[in-house]
């Protein structure tokens, strides 16, 4: 088990003080959420637009798109076992470093008008967003177990900044792009490249001591003699919990609706005529449906409890997507409310899981559980991705969203079976010995 020196050195002062670490972790971890959020929204919002530009074609363009999920998921879990035998700040720095190099050649991929390199430079972006994703299974390493809903939802709650941010200023930074030579929507690229080195940074100068670390969660018992989790241990504990079964399968569903969605939005609304300023404006109202309210969603979650969340976050998903579903390319009222219902139930359903999911396990396990669990959820949202530009050709905008409102009312359904077979067997799902 490797540990970064630095932290070794600090743990043993900071045992009895674990509040004012937690509290210089959270700061720590919103500043690198805001900053990483701005690098996401910025690569996001012009990816599809400029591989459409570039092919003509809609499909390719969504593949694109796409690519951001698709990196996220490649690197989530390899980040985990980097967390399990390093620490959280080596997983974290790593993402972000990652994602920096991926707008870095998604940069280059605009000035020379190719799409391969274009789609390689977004998978990059894409580690980004899994750092930024795992930065709320870091804040819940030190809570207390009352408030691990609020501490996760907080740190959701700092994307707010970074991607509402990241949304506005898009077409700025395109617009400064410009002015100093580079292509249309380059600009956003450079942002992006520059804000997950900040992330960066952040993360190595200030995540001291490790939360992981400190906790005592670094790989042991259930996990490999290298420390390291391994895929089939993790997803082996998850299937015999069916509350962790229900946490996974909430964030699958409010990922698959969030991106389905998402993918084809801003192609529906380009097609409409609409400039790509009124789509930076639907993305940001997507945005704060996403982020802005999450604590509020943390607070009623340590309030009363994950499942009421999760029936919500079904109902809100199941609500968007029809929305959205019978809004024609020209109009704004539904694409904008859609997408905002949609993002807001993401938020009940993200926060709401990742609470129940840290709950059901011990410290020692948690690290290669979260991994498989976003795993999970990145894959299943890269898919809806993929296949949206195909699922649009024969089933149009309507048609995609309409399967997307099913998603979420399957969402409601598991979580009232899921919730009767605890009551009556307890969380293993096996009846109780009496």
């Amino acid at each position: 088990m490797s540990i970064e020196a630095s932290d070794s050195q600090s743990v043993a002062g900071a045992v009895g003080d674990i509040a004012a670490v937690q509290k210089r972790t959270i700061v720590t971890l919103l500043l690198s959420q805001a900053s990483g959020g701005v690098g996401l929204v910025a690569t996001y919002i012009v990816t599809a637009l400029l591989a459409k530009d570039i092919t003509g074609s809609t499909v390719l363009a969504t593949v694109a798109a796409a690519c951001l999920s698709l990196g996220a998921a490649i690197v989530s879990f390899p980040l985990a076992r980097i967390m399990s035998s390093r620490g959280r700040r080596a997983g974290l720095r790593t993402g972000y470093l990652i994602g920096a190099g991926g707008a870095t050649i998604a940069l280059t991929a605009v000035i020379t008008s190719s799409y391969l390199l274009l789609c390689l430079g977004v998978l990059g972006a894409g580690a980004g967003s899994a750092a930024n994703l795992a930065t709320r299974y870091a804040a819940s390493d030190l809570a207390a177990p009352e408030r691990r809903g609020r501490t996760i939802s907080i740190i959701v709650w700092a994307t707010t900044i970074g991607s509402t941010t990241g949304s506005v200023v898009s077409g700025m930074a395109s617009d400064i792009g410009e002015d100093v030579g580079l292509p249309i929507r380059a600009g956003s690229y450079l942002l992006s490249a520059l804000m997950f080195l900040t992330a960066a940074a952040i993360v190595e100068t200030r995540l001291r001591p490790d939360p992981l670390v400190l906790s005592g969660g670094l790989g042991r018992r259930t996990q490999t003699e290298s420390g390291r989790p391994s895929i089939r241990e993790s997803l082996s504990l998850i299937m015999a919990s069916p509350a962790a079964r229900l946490a996974v399968g909430a964030m699958i569903v409010s990922q698959v609706t969030m991106v389905g969605v998402m993918s084809l939005t801003p192609l529906h609304m380009d097609e409409g005529g609409q400039s790509q300023g009124v789509i930076g404006w639907m993305m940001a109202f997507h945005i704060w449906g996403m982020y802005l309210f999450s604590p509020v969603v943390g607070w009623l979650t340590d309030r009363v409890g994950q499942y009421p969340m999760l029936y919500t976050a079904g109902l809100l998903c199941t609500a968007g997507a029809a929305w959205a579903a019978i809004t024609p390319p020209e109009g704004r009222v539904g694409v904008f409310m859609g997408n905002f219902l949609i993002g807001l139930g993401w938020s009940f359903g993200v926060v709401a899981a990742s609470s129940l999911l840290v709950a059901e396990f011990p410290v020692e396990q948690r690290v290669g559980v979260q991994g498989v669990g976003d795993l999970a959820m990145i894959s299943s949202g890269a898919i809806a991705g993929l296949s949206a530009g195909v699922l649009y050709i024969f089933l149009g905008y309507g048609g995609v969203n309409t399967g997307n409102a099913l998603f979420g009312a399957a969402l409601i359904i598991a979580t009232a079976a899921t919730y009767l077979i605890v009551r009556r067997h307890g969380p293993t799902g096996r009846p109780l010995a009496v």
